[in-house]
């Protein structure tokens, strides 16, 4: 490898990693609990694999067995060794290869790992940091498109990957097809997306374009975010007689996560519409309705579909007297498998995760949350934006849970924002408790005045009893202390800038979770990209920047 001076050396959990000193665009810290979450995921899910593997061998030996519960004694999985009855793992857009490598050095169980890059500048840096971390036995780079590589195992090889994972920069929706057909029966999909402000509503037909669902911008926009995709990947699936089942869905930070199981049932296929839903939204109010596609019911022999009368909503809303927006279709199912994320939980208290991953607190954090969420509850109420909504003082989050438990309903937060609620009360009750709320916070009649929606709501009479606990805690035990939502941890961060990588002869492709520093913003708009977000979003305060926005305007 080159002199030291023309180097940057990072470190993250086991790996160590060099890159060009003259650029920053392979890593970002703010991603390392993308990565720690990952190897979390698969460490967890390298034992079920294996596990099940004994079980079909010991089913193909005594065919008599086949419908009995086979016990298998748990086996120690070896960390950076060659399992032959191990793991097929793909990078797809693996730029310097540190995922990859960090696979290798800590995940046991692992067979090979393919690290793809479309890149020669960075397949070359890959194999330099291969060789150097010595997993020449796990890792193998290869040099081609993404959707080359998952088709050439599709087609041409007898056996496909256990595992794949997309991490691209914005939409991943063109690498979906040959991923999924290029995943083994049972195999794990692992998928990022960085275009959150056309998941999370600001572009709805963008997003129809792109993932084939329309994005409403509603306070639970970002787990309307997860379902789109999780509703995206189904779709897809269902072409080719199979399904995917979450194991885990999260939105962290400035993108959104999902690990999904394939597998392979032309049955289970049919019962997809009574997973997936229209959303309507109502435009004054906010409050949301989800409508399935279809009903799935079963009876002790056979399972009955059929098709949904609607609308569920009037005309106007009940509670505002608004229009209501139509959104969707998204996934309505459960974000993720209790019993793997149990599991996982497990996993992550032990002496190994602690001394393994540096952002372990926000893991058990969030994945803590997780396993309180009520998750047969799509979507949920911000107490914030229902305040807003009657312009009334804001409301503490704790007197919000208090209420609807005194009332008798279940009630929970969010993983996807703060001062998130999810419950099953009932619309009507979730605006009783903001009237009896109003009722000690009077609203000024000049705001009353300027708000239809308001007027309208408070209106109405309470018909359900409201009491109020100050002391009411809204954090388990078992959460206390620990980091559950992430605070922007570094200025001038997020997704960054998309690399030119229609070749192989271009530069280095930029990784998706790249920080660009602001004196350098406006120098890579002119290298990189011209378009209009970009043209009022990014040309910074540097010296640069007068004439990168002459030049941007002059190419557009």
């Amino acid at each position: 490898m080159d002199s030291s001076s023309e180097f940057t050396e990072i470190r993250e959990g086991k790996a160590k990693i060099r890159v060009p000193s003259s650029s920053k665009v392979f890593y970002n810290p703010v991603q390392e609990f993308n990565r720690d979450l990952s190897i979390a995921v698969l460490s967890v899910f390298s034992e079920i694999h294996h596990s099940e593997k004994l079980k079909t061998r010991k089913r193909q030996r005594s065919p008599d067995e086949k419908n009995t519960t086979l016990e298998v004694e748990p086996v120690k999985l070896e960390i950076g060794t060659q399992s032959e009855s191990g793991l097929e793992i793909l990078e797809a857009l693996a730029a310097t290869g540190l995922r990859a490598i960090r696979y290798a050095l800590e995940v046991p169980g692992v067979k090979q790992i393919y690290a793809n890059d479309i890149s020669k500048t960075a397949v070359q840096i890959m194999n330099q940091n291969i060789e150097e971390n010595n997993v020449k036995n796990l890792v193998t780079s290869t040099l081609y498109d993404a959707a080359h590589v998952m088709r050439k195992r599709q087609f041409e090889s007898e056996t496909k990957f256990d595992v794949v994972d997309l991490d691209p920069y914005g939409c991943p929706t063109n690498l979906l097809d040959p991923a999924v057909c290029s995943l083994a029966d049972n195999g794990l999909l692992l998928v990022t997306c960085t275009d959150m402000a056309v998941l999370a509503g600001n572009t709805p037909e963008s997003c129809y374009a792109k993932y084939g669902s329309i994005s409403l911008r509603s306070p639970a926009c970002h787990e309307m975010a997860l379902r789109i995709v999780l509703h995206t990947i189904t779709n897809v699936c269902t072409k080719y007689g199979r399904y995917m089942e979450p194991l885990l869905s999260i939105s962290a930070d400035f993108y959104i996560r999902v690990f999904v199981v394939i597998r392979t049932s032309p049955f289970m296929c049919k019962s997809m519409s009574s997973k997936m839903s229209t959303v309507y939204k109502c435009r004054g109010c906010n409050m949301t309705t989800l409508f399935p596609l279809g009903s799935a019911k079963s009876d002790s022999k056979n399972m009955k579909f059929t098709l949904m009368s609607g609308p569920p909503v009037d005309k106007k809303c009940e509670h505002c007297g608004f229009p209501h927006l139509v959104g969707g279709p998204i996934w309505n199912g459960p974000l993720y498998n209790t019993e793997f994320l149990g599991k996982l939980c497990n996993y992550i208290k032990t002496e190994e995760a602690e001394k393994k991953f540096n952002t372990v607190r926000r893991m058990r954090g969030m994945l803590g949350m997780m396993q309180e969420e009520l998750q047969d509850i799509p979507l949920y109420y911000t107490v914030p934006s229902l305040t807003n909504t009657v312009h009334c003082e804001a409301m503490p989050l704790r007197y919000f849970f208090s209420a609807l438990v005194g009332a008798g309903y279940r009630v929970s937060s969010s993983h996807c924002a703060q001062n998130s609620v999810k419950t099953d009360a009932p619309q009507s009750v979730v605006w009783d408790v903001i009237r009896t709320w109003v009722q000690t916070h009077p609203v000024s009649e000049k705001r009353l005045q300027d708000s239809v929606a308001a007027r309208s709501i408070l209106s109405k009479q309470s018909t359900t009893e409201i009491i109020f606990d100050k002391k009411y805690n809204t954090v388990p035990k078992s959460l206390q202390g620990l980091v559950r939502y992430q605070q922007n941890p570094a200025p001038y961060w997020g997704p960054g800038t998309k690399g030119n990588s229609n070749g192989p002869d271009n530069e280095v492709s930029i990784a998706h979770s790249e920080i660009i520093p602001k004196q350098k913003v406006a120098l890579l708009i002119v290298n990189v990209r011209f378009d209009k977000l970009t043209r009022t979003s990014y040309f910074g305060s540097g010296e640069n920047s007068a004439e990168s926005r002459k030049y941007c305007e002059k190419h557009n």
